[in-house]
């Protein structure tokens, strides 16, 4: 069995499986390389319907070159609890944070809110994300004023005195309910512009449209996000096997 990294062609040979339909394993036995390895290649550069080649391949070497760049820092990956794949966890935080860029997330808060969001506690402090992301505390500092702000983290002390940055259900709820503020008031100043330009112009019914839609929406996201809220707060139980499955208290 073939050790040591993908090369190029080996990557073409995934593409075109993962075009295909195929499995992880039947693309992992065409190349004779382990399930996990492929399974990770997918995983870090953009999943199973975003993978290319090429793309693949170049930002495989830029990794390679950012760590020879951070050797002497000692940024090795920290030990996993659970008996987790460290590799595994870094290519799914690196997708994770790809999607919440492409959600329109910026970068830095991406990162520092894919790391919250995979961490077993749900918190972490602000050196723990300079360490775990390598970047600097202004960085994080101001990664955290922007999530507060938005509502998709929330301080608060630990027995040490130390400030903690929390993702947690009632967070994600409150973030639901602000978005649905926020796209009510759009609504709101649409139909301040219907009065402006007349109710029966093209610009106004244009606005007024947009703003039941709007309305429509909002309404929509509360009702939803009240109905749903059970799930947030779901607790794992025992499957067939020893693993857990999410239950809601119903």
């Amino acid at each position: 069995m073939p050790g040591g990294r993908l090369t190029q062609q080996e990557r073409q040979q995934i593409a075109l499986g993962l075009a295909d339909g195929l499995a992880y394993a039947e693309i992992a036995r065409r190349l004779d390389r382990p399930t996990s390895t492929v399974t990770r290649e997918v995983m870090r550069n953009g999943g199973p319907t975003a993978y290319r080649a090429d793309i693949a391949h170049r930002a495989t070497e830029h990794r390679a070159h950012r760590r020879r760049q951070a050797a002497p820092r000692g940024s090795e990956a920290p030990p996993q609890a659970h008996g987790r794949d460290a590799e595994a966890v870094r290519a799914y935080e690196e997708v994770l944070t790809t999607v919440l860029i492409q959600s329109g997330t910026p970068k830095m808060m991406a990162r520092v809110l894919a790391c919250l969001f995979t961490s077993d506690a749900g918190s972490l402090t602000a050196s723990e994300l300079v360490q775990r992301l390598q970047v600097s505390p202004a960085s994080v500092s101001k990664a955290i004023a922007f999530l507060d702000e938005q509502g998709l983290v929330r301080r608060e002390r630990d027995e040490r005195r130390r400030e903690r940055y929390v993702v947690d259900a009632d967070v994600w709820y409150q973030s639901m309910l602000a978005s649905a503020r926020g796209t009510a008031q759009f609504a709101e100043t649409a139909r301040q512009g219907v009065g402006v330009l007349g109710p029966a112009t093209p610009a106004g019914v244009r606005l007024e449209n947009i703003a039941r839609f709007v309305d429509f929406v909002s309404e929509s996201i509360v009702r939803a996000a009240d109905q749903a809220r059970d799930i947030l707060h779901a607790k794992p139980e025992a499957a067939p096997g020893g693993t857990a499955e999410p239950r809601s208290d119903d």
